[in-house]
């Protein structure tokens, strides 16, 4: 009697396990239906690296691990010595360069008023040549007129030769008038040529100027890269400098996360995607917090597999090909009906269930 008790609830048992998988199996076939789920997923978050863009040593390091900063706090700095003196070089190399153009300038208006000058000079010359010319020509009519007489006998010898002599003078009058106005001609294509070089020596020491004021820009720009500051608001990784150290530039020194921004990247197997759409929305469950679900959405579609993107990608055509199912990565956005505080409390690197509503 007992043992036909025992058999019955056996049965009994057994019936209700298999009702119940049945409607366990049903529920997931049916869910399967209308989800795709993954658990290889992780929380991700934008990771600010700190680099500096000049060389030098620690002078002082103003923030610790973990620690939570705003944009334009002030990190640490370097040693601003060498900075500082290339500052002053420049701005002393910037002073000379405008002391040149403004002796350029000088030069200018001082050869332009050499020309206005010869200018001057020659036009008066000109005036000069013309009287001569005029005293000559009446000089060359009184002696003609003199030895006319002369040889009548009408004039004196005396009056004879003073006439001579003073076509002779205007001659040599006329002939020193020439003479000079050849040397203003000359003195004035002087004085042109001077202003052009010096109109081109005050080109060269403009651009001089340019040079110098970049070249102290340049300086003035290194100056305050000595200080470096966050670029964002957020928190401190883990800080691996100390003062005395001696950095390079673009030397990755460490990292501020921004706790304010996060999504998930969810690698799902290709056989997964044939129904998955940018937009589908997606219920997220953190490892960290079991009870909290947060709401997202599929945002994009990686362009290759993840392993692509390794440093060294599998070459099928090589070796015996081993087919295996490959995995792409999604990136999830999550919505902003999600409560802030517990999005900033999540961390790059969180593993998470992810669940796409794919009807």
């Amino acid at each position: 009697m007992e043992k036909k008790q025992t058999n019955k609830k056996f049965i009994l048992i057994f019936a209700a396990f298999i009702v119940i998988g049945g409607i366990y199996g049903t529920y997931k076939y049916m869910h399967s239906l209308a989800h795709e789920a993954t658990d290889d997923a992780q929380i991700e978050k934008n990771m600010n690296p700190i680099i500096p863009r000049v060389a030098g040593y620690v002078n002082k390091v103003y923030v610790k691990d973990n620690d939570f900063v705003k944009k334009g706090d002030t990190l640490f700095t370097i040693d601003n010595s060498d900075y500082a003196i290339k500052v002053q070089e420049a701005e002393a190399a910037l002073i000379a360069a405008q002391g040149s153009f403004e002796v350029s300038k000088a030069d200018i208006g001082t050869s332009q008023a050499n020309v206005s000058v010869s200018n001057a000079n020659e036009q008066s010359s000109l005036g000069s040549i013309e009287t001569a010319k005029i005293r000559l020509n009446r000089a060359a009519n009184d002696f003609e007129r003199y030895s006319n007489l002369y040889k009548n006998k009408s004039i004196t010898k005396q009056q004879f030769e003073q006439a001579e002599a003073a076509k002779l003078e205007a001659q040599s009058q006329l002939k020193i008038l020439q003479e000079q106005q050849k040397s203003t001609a000359f003195q004035k294509t002087v004085a042109a040529s001077r202003t052009t070089v010096s109109s081109k020596q005050a080109d060269v020491a403009s651009a001089n100027i340019k040079r110098a004021q970049a070249v102290l820009d340049a300086a003035k720009l290194n100056l305050n890269y000595t200080v470096v500051t966050a670029a964002i608001d957020g928190q401190i990784s883990k800080i691996s400098i100390q003062p005395g150290q001696f950095l390079q530039p673009g030397q990755s020194l460490f990292y501020i996360i921004n706790n304010n921004e996060a999504w998930v990247v969810a690698n799902f197997k290709e056989t997964q995607l044939n129904k998955m759409v940018v937009g589908q929305k997606v219920t997220v469950k953190v490892d960290a917090y079991p009870d909290t679900e947060f709401n997202g959405t599929v945002a994009s579609f990686s362009p290759a597999t993840g392993s692509r993107f390794s440093i060294l990608p599998p070459d099928n055509a090589t070796g015996n090909f081993v087919k295996t199912i490959q995995r792409l990565p999604v990136k999830i956005s999550l919505d902003a009906t999600n409560d802030v505080e517990k999005v900033k409390l999540l961390r790059p690197g969180m593993n998470v269930d992810v669940d796409v509503h794919i009807k």
